[in-house]
């Protein structure tokens, strides 16, 4: 993260002894990323977080991914996903899209998660209607609709809802953060930023649990495994540092806008190992006499863009099918843009209420099973009104 906090008790100086009331050392964790050479974070915790008494390796089957062959726009609609009984945000969610770099899915949770900890990378939620609470080693986050979340590397951490929440999620091979292009030198907001610290929110007090032989799920580059830990890991009396995780709300984006229709790049949000996140919020459009507000045709020359509708109406999309909960995928080789009438009706249009996430990803994404099921098969041909030739 680009700012320093501090939660709970910690000693003045780093790396010294601090002391439990009854005179035994709390344990100290350093949580770094890069080899220690960038963000970290200092937590105290009352047990030992190296003592586990078991570790099994846990099989797991997400389904093939299969590439975009025919290379086609397509269409899906996360309401078609089928998620039954108890359904919990880490075991239960459907795999979507994936490459080498991002694993993309859904989840409609109402059931707590098993502790689970990422050790492959970082993951990012965007919280599409409901609400949950996110509890973290470093403490509690309550979200609720439009929040996205980001749960650094290593981070153990359970969701439990609030009754039903729909999740979109983002499970990175890396870190994921602000882009760099928004902060300074130090890890300060920029003010050309659309957002800034004073929108996200992180954890403020100590989460603390009781608890022996505790099982933790955790991912890894080889696979799953579950740890059982002597003691349970919400133990963490205080911590301070720049690595936690935290929240910032879709409708804090303060939209970029200009005479003329402005490029993707003004909605990013947030960038990933070959892939950016952005956001496409309400706004003012283009106030150019002349303007058309809605995008240009556009070739996606080096990235294929995944569109998540969560608000609204997307007026580049009218008559397509799209709706709240659709999402879009055209792919690089694929020169896509407004549906048939969207440029000419657009003209004179002075605000857009439409919100959507968007994921652009350097390499092609691949097709789970679960978007195959959910696909609209007409998608492809609504810009030519006609069906397939075969």
């Amino acid at each position: 993260m680009p700012y320093y906090r501090r939660v709970g008790e910690i000693p003045h100086k780093r790396h010294t002894a601090f002391r439990k009331p009854d005179g035994g050392l709390y344990a100290e964790e350093l949580m770094g990323v890069e080899g220690f050479s960038a963000d970290s974070a200092l937590l105290y915790h009352r047990g030992l977080p190296t003592a586990i008494v078991d570790a099994v390796a846990v099989e797991e089957d997400r389904g093939s991914l299969t590439p975009n062959h025919p290379l086609k726009p397509r269409s899906f609609q996360t309401r078609d996903l089928k998620f039954g009984g108890e359904a919990d945000a880490v075991t239960d969610r459907r795999r979507l899209f994936g490459n080498n770099d991002v694993t993309i899915g859904f989840v409609t949770a109402t059931a707590p998660s098993p502790l689970y900890r990422n050790a492959a990378g970082d993951e990012l939620f965007y919280v599409h209607g409901g609400s949950a609470t996110f509890e973290t080693i470093y403490g509690r986050l309550e979200v609720g609709d439009g929040d996205y979340v980001v749960i650094p590397t290593s981070c153990t951490y359970r969701v439990v809802p609030h009754g039903e929440v729909n999740l979109f999620t983002l499970e990175a091979r890396g870190h994921i953060g602000p882009p760099k292009r928004y902060l300074s030198a130090k890890g300060q907001f920029l003010e050309h930023s659309p957002y800034c610290e004073r929108d996200i929110r992180g954890p403020s007090e100590p989460l603390l649990e009781d608890g022996e032989d505790v099982e933790v799920l955790v991912r890894h580059r080889a696979g799953l495994t579950r740890y059982t830990y002597a003691t349970h890991p919400f133990d963490v009396v205080g911590w301070d540092g720049c690595l936690y995780p935290w929240v910032f709300n879709i409708d804090d984006f303060e939209p970029i806008t200009g005479r003329v229709h402005q490029p993707p790049p003004v909605h990013q949000t947030f960038e990933g190992p070959n892939f950016v996140v952005c956001s496409f919020c309400p706004r003012k459009v283009d106030y150019h006499e002349d303007a058309i507000p809605v995008p240009y045709n556009h070739a996606n020359i080096d990235s294929d863009e995944l569109m998540f509708y969560v608000r609204g109406n997307y007026e580049a999309r009218k008559g397509s099918g799209i709706g709240i909960g659709s999402l879009s995928l055209h792919p690089s080789g694929f020169t896509h843009g407004p549906q048939p009438g969207a440029a000419e009706a657009s003209i004179g249009a002075e605000f857009f209420d439409e919100t959507a996430v968007m994921v652009d990803t350097f390499a092609p994404l691949e097709l789970g099973e679960a978007a195959d099921a959910s696909e609209d098969p007409g998608y492809a041909w609504t810009w030519s009104r006609r069906g397939p030739k075969s």
